[in-house]
C-alpha cells in the first residue's frame, strides 16, 4: 500500500473520529440541557397546582423549556379538564392529557413496571406514580364524558400493562366492570370491547368485579406488608359498589341489599343508588329518605341524581308543588352545567302532574334544546331523548283532554275541534318517535315494561300512556304473567292495575271492574307515598261507573279521587258533581268569568251531599285588576284548595284557569292568558 493511500485513510479516520466525538459531545450537552430544563420545571411546578388559575401560563412555559417532558401537557390538560362543563371543553382537554400520558409512558414505562418490586422503588417513583394517577383519572373522565368508551378501555389496558400489584385509585377491574354495564345495550359493532347482547355485557361486568376481588386477594400478603393489614378494605368496597348496582339491575334484590349494607357499614354507600334500589322494590318512603341523604353531597359538574329522582317520588306522593320547587331551585343553582337538562325533564314532569301543561311544555323544550352530558351516571342520551318524548305523549294526551274539559260543548265548536285535531296529530307524531325508540332499545322489557327499574328515567304512569294505545291483548298477557314471575311484593299491585286497565281497553269491562274493585278492597298501599297509584284505581272505577250510569258508586269514587289526587280529574273525562258559590264584585267581567267556569265539564248542582264537592269563589277588585279567592272542599269534606289567589285584568281565559284551579292546579298568582295556537 502506498504512503499516499495510507495518509488518506488516516485523514479519513481522524475526520470521522472528530465528527463522532463532536456528535457524542452534542448529545451529552443536549442531555445535560434537557436534564437541567426538567429540573427547572420540577422546581417551578412546586408552587402551582395543575388546577390553579396560573397553571395554563405555567404549562406554556414548561412546554417551551422542554416539549418532550410530560409536565407541561399535564398542566394544560388538568387546567382544561377542571374547568370543563360541556362537550367541547372535555374534547379540548383530551389532546394535552393524551400527549402527557404518551410522553410519561415513553420515559417511565420501565420504572412503572418495577415500582412495586421494592419499597425503595415505590418511594423513589411515587411522585411520578401520583402524576400518572392524576393524568389517568382526568383522561378517563374526559373519555367517559364525551362517550368514547373504546378509548377509555384502551387507556385502562395501558395501565394494566404495568402489572401493578396494587392499583388503588386506578381500580382497573372496577373501571372495566362499569364500562360494560354503562354500555351494555350496545354491541361490538359499536364499541370493540363489548359483547353482542345485554346479557353478555352484564356477565362481563360481573366477571370483572370477581376478577378484581381475586386480584386483591392474590397480592394481599405483599400489600399488607407494605401498606398495613387494612389496605384492601376500601378497594373491596369499590367493587361492592358495582356489585350492588349490578345485582339490582339483574333483579337479585337480596344480593343487592347485602352489598349496600356492607357499603353502609364501611362508610362508602351511595345513598342515591341505595334509594334507587328501594324505589325499584316499592319501598318509596325509605327511597325518599335515602335520596335526601345525598342531596347536599358535592357533585361538581355532575348530574345530582337525587334532584331528578326525588321529584319523581314526590309526584307519586301527590306532592307536585314540592317537586316543582325542588326542580326550580336546582335549575337556578346549577345553571347550564351537566344535569341542567335532566332537571328540566323532572320539572316538566312535575308541572304535568300538577296540571300546568304550558309550563310543562316549556320545560321539556328547554331540555330538548340543551346539549346534556351524562357525567358520573349510567343514564344515557338514548334515555334522555326517550323520556322527553314519552312525556310529550302524555302532554298532548292531556292537552286533548283539557280542551274537552274546558268546553263541554267541544263537539260543535270549530275552534275546539281544530285544537283537538292538532293535539291528536302531535300525539301521534310523538308516539311514532317513542315507539321507534322503544323498538330499537334491547332493554325495553327491563326499563319500561317492568314499570320500576333503578336504571329507568321514566315512571310506571308514563309507561301506561305509551302502551295504552297499542295491543291491549298482548299487554294483558304480559302483566298477568308478571304477577306469577316477579318477586317484588310491593310492585305486584301495579302489575294488577295494568292488567285490569288493559282488560278494560280490550273490552273485558266486567272482569276489569271486578279486578279493580278487588284491588280497592284488599290492596295495601303506602297512603302517603303511593297516592298516584291509589288515584289511578279510583279514576278507573269512577270512569267505569260513570259509563255504566251507576251514580252512587261514581260519586263515591270520584270524591275519593279528588281526596287523593284532584289534579287528575280535569283530564279523566269525569264530570264531578260540585256546588258552586260565587260572591263579591258582580259586573260584566266577573259574570263572563263565572260563565266560563260553568261551561267546563263539571256537573254543577245546588244539591249538597252524595259526594258533591263544595267550591267558593270570592271576587274582589282593586283598580283595574280583579282578584279571585278560591276555596274547595271535596265531597268527603277534605280541604283541597284554601284561599287560592288569582289576579287578572280581563275575562279572557280567566274562567278556564279558575276551573282548573278548583282541582288543585298551581300556577302564578297573576294570570297572563297564553296566546291562542296558530292555525297552519
Amino acid at each position: 500500500m502506498s504512503k499516499q493511500i495510507i495518509y488518506r485513510i488516516a485523514i479519513l479516520f481522524c475526520s470521522t473520529f472528530i465528527v463522532h466525538c463532536s456528535f457524542a459531545q452534542g448529545l451529552s450537552l443536549n442531555a445535560q440541557n434537557k436534564a437541567q430544563a426538567r429540573y427547572e420545571i420540577d422546581a417551578k411546578r412546586k408552587g402551582v397546582n395543575p388546577t390553579d388559575k396560573d397553571a395554563l401560563p405555567r404549562s406554556r412555559e414548561f412546554i417551551r423549556l422542554d416539549s418532550t417532558y410530560y409536565v407541561g401537557y399535564m398542566y394544560e390538560g388538568m387546567y382544561k379538564f377542571d374547568r370543563s362543563a360541556d362537550y367541547l371543553g372535555y374534547k379540548n382537554a383530551i389532546i394535552p392529557l393524551q400527549k402527557a400520558f404518551d410522553l410519561m409512558d415513553k420515559d417511565y414505562n420501565k420504572m412503572f413496571h418495577g415500582i412495586y418490586n421494592s419499597i425503595d422503588n415505590l418511594i423513589q417513583g411515587f411522585p411520578k406514580y401520583q402524576d400518572l394517577y392524576m393524568i389517568f383519572t382526568a383522561l378517563k373522565g374526559c373519555y367517559d364524558n364525551v362517550e368514547m368508551p373504546d378509548e377509555g378501555m384502551a387507556l385502562v389496558n395501558r395501565i394494566q400493562s404495568y402489572g401493578f400489584k396494587n392499583d388503588y385509585g386506578f381500580e382497573l377491574c372496577y373501571q372495566r366492570s362499569w364500562m360494560y354495564h354503562r354500555n351494555r345495550f350496545f354491541t361490538s359493532a359499536k364499541y370493540d370491547f363489548l359483547k353482542n347482547s345485554v346479557q353478555e355485557n352484564e356477565q362481563m361486568a360481573f366477571q370483572w368485579c370477581y376478577n378484581g376481588l381475586a386480584y386483591i386477594k392474590r397480592y394481599e400478603a405483599d400489600n399488607d406488608a407494605t401498606f398495613g393489614p387494612a389496605q384492601s378494605e376500601q378497594r373491596v368496597l369499590t367493587l361492592y359498589h358495582n356489585l350492588a348496582l349490578l345485582h339490582c339491575f339483574n333483579k337479585n334484590y337480596d344480593s343487592s341489599e347485602y352489598y349496600y349494607e356492607k357499603l353502609a357499614e364501611g362508610g362508602r354507600v351511595s345513598w342515591n343508588n341505595y334509594g334507587s334500589m328501594k324505589s325499584e322494590i316499592g319501598d318509596f318512603a325509605t327511597s325518599q329518605e335515602y335520596f335526601s341523604k345525598d342531596m347536599y353531597k358535592s357533585y361538581e359538574h355532575f348530574l345530582r341524581e337525587p334532584y331528578y329522582y326525588l321529584p319523581q317520588l314526590y309526584v307519586y306522593a301527590g306532592r307536585t308543588k314540592d317537586a316543582i320547587n325542588m326542580c326550580q331551585e336546582m335549575i337556578s343553582e346549577s345553571g347550564s352545567t351537566p344535569g341542567f337538562g335532566w332537571y328540566n325533564i323532572a320539572l316538566g314532569r312535575s308541572y304535568l302532574y300538577d296540571g300546568q301543561l304550558d309550563s310543562c311544555e316549556f320545560a321539556l323544550d328547554k331540555a330538548a334544546n340543551f346539549k346534556e352530558l351524562h357525567i358520573g351516571t349510567t343514564l344515557t342520551q338514548n334515555q334522555y331523548d326517550f323520556t322527553i318524548n314519552l312525556l310529550r305523549v302524555q302532554l298532548y294526551d292531556k292537552k286533548l283532554a283539557q280542551e274537552k274539559f274546558l268546553n263541554k260543548g267541544w263537539w260543535y265548536s270549530p275552534t275546539s275541534l281544530y285544537n283537538i285535531a292538532a293535539y291528536k296529530a302531535q300525539k301521534m307524531t310523538a308516539e311514532y318517535v317513542v315507539v321507534n325508540q322503544l323498538m330499537a332499545n334491547p332493554e325495553r322489557d327491563r326499563l319500561v315494561y317492568d314499570l320500576f327499574c333503578s336504571e329507568s328515567t321514566s315512571t310506571f304512569d308514563e309507561a301506561w300512556y305509551l302502551m295504552k294505545d297499542f295491543s291491549p291483548q298482548y299487554f294483558t298477557k304480559k302483566y298477568t304473567a308478571y304477577q306469577q314471575t316477579d318477586k317484588r311484593e310491593n310492585i305486584q299491585k301495579y302489575f294488577k292495575l295494568f292488567s285490569a286497565k288493559f282488560k278494560y281497553e280490550k273490552g273485558d269491562e266486567k272482569e276489569a271492574m271486578k279486578d279493580l274493585e278487588n284491588m280497592d278492597r284488599t290492596t295495601t298501599a303506602d297512603t302517603a307515598n303511593e297516592k298516584l297509584f291509589i288515584a289511578r284505581v279510583y279514576e278507573n272505577l269512577a270512569q267505569a261507573y260513570n259509563s255504566n250510569g251507576e251514580k252512587t258508586k261514581f260519586a263515591t269514587y270520584s270524591a275519593a279521587l279528588m281526596d287523593e289526587y284532584p289534579q287528575i280529574i280535569p283530564f279523566a273525562g269525569i264530570p264531578l258533581s260540585m256546588r258552586l258559590s260565587v260572591s263579591g264584585i258582580d259586573d260584566a267581567v266577573t259574570k263572563d268569568v263565572t260563565k266560563q267556569v260553568k261551561d267546563c265539564n263539571i256537573n254543577f248542582t245546588d244539591a249538597a251531599g252524595n259526594g258533591t264537592a263544595d267550591a267558593k269563589i270570592l271576587f274582589n277588585k282593586k283598580g283595574s285588576s280583579y282578584e279571585a279567592l278560591i276555596t274547595v272542599r271535596s265531597g268527603n269534606g277534605k280541604l283541597i284548595v284554601n284561599n287560592e289567589r288569582l289576579i287578572f285584568k280581563k275575562a279572557e281565559g280567566a274562567g278556564s284557569e279558575i276551573a282548573l284551579r278548583l282541582f288543585g292546579k298551581g300556577g302564578a298568582v297573576v294570570f297572563d292568558p297564553p296566546p291562542a295556537p296558530e292555525k297552519k
